[in-house]
């Protein structure tokens, strides 16, 4: 009795996020196409995600909810260019990595820090494992740098990320608003006497205050200005 053929079928995952300097879409193509001939990889689709960010799941996004219904219908391997373009963070990438393993099918990245790495390998699995946790920790890094540089420019007066409800630009800097400081104040009164955030709101929609963006008040930007203020 014969050997049962190896599997060769993937599918190619390509995304690109709107105002960011992603690699095109044709780039990532054309080196994931590369990496399938070199290493005997039949693939039967490519999935172009556009304008979507990593934030949302990959089967929550439009197009990447199509991955499930191949590998389902017989695709075992899974193809992308970074990590990035399929998860939103470690926690993300190694789930899915064990989900898809279990399920007999392999993930490839084709650059992962210069060099390719596929899951359908221990050392691949290994790898992912690690690289995966590093990238988790650059972006936290980035993201308590950032953290950082913005919390120094509240504290100096300096316009950061967006103006603040209760103040305005000038000249580079933050200064008070007299008009959204007197929204703030009555906001301060209505919650010292017990009002909640939601009734708070609704009270500013009522006498058609206007936020800072000109729609309507939610509890939530109530509480998050209150707490900004305190």
């Amino acid at each position: 009795m014969g050997k049962t053929p190896k599997c060769t079928k993937a599918v190619a995952y390509v995304r690109v996020s709107t105002g960011k300097q992603d690699l095109s879409m044709e780039a990532q193509e054309e080196r994931i196409r590369l990496y399938c001939q070199l290493n005997g990889l039949d693939l039967v689709e490519v999935i172009r995600e556009r304008g979507v960010t990593a934030k949302i799941k990959l089967n929550k996004r439009p197009e990447g909810s199509r991955i499930a219904k191949l590998t389902a219908s017989g695709v075992c391997h899974i193809v992308a260019l970074k990590l990035d373009r399929l998860f939103r963070n470690a926690v993300d990438a190694l789930s899915h990595v064990e989900e898809w393993e279990e399920a007999g099918i392999s993930l490839h990245l084709v650059d992962m820090g210069g060099q390719s790495v596929n899951t359908g390998s221990s050392m691949g699995k290994m790898l992912i494992t690690m690289l995966a946790g590093f990238a988790e920790f650059e972006r936290n890094m980035i993201a308590e740098r950032t953290t950082a540089a913005l919390r120094h420019k509240k504290a100096h007066g300096e316009v950061y990320n967006h103006v603040p409800f209760g103040f305005k630009a000038q000249h580079g800097n933050l200064v008070p608003d007299a008009t959204e400081q007197a929204v703030i104040a009555r906001m301060q009164d209505l919650r010292s006497e017990g009002t909640s955030y939601n009734e708070i709101a609704n009270t500013l929609n009522g006498d058609s205050v206007a936020t800072k963006q000109g729609g309507i008040w939610r509890s939530q930007t109530v509480k998050n200005i209150l707490e900004a203020a305190a």
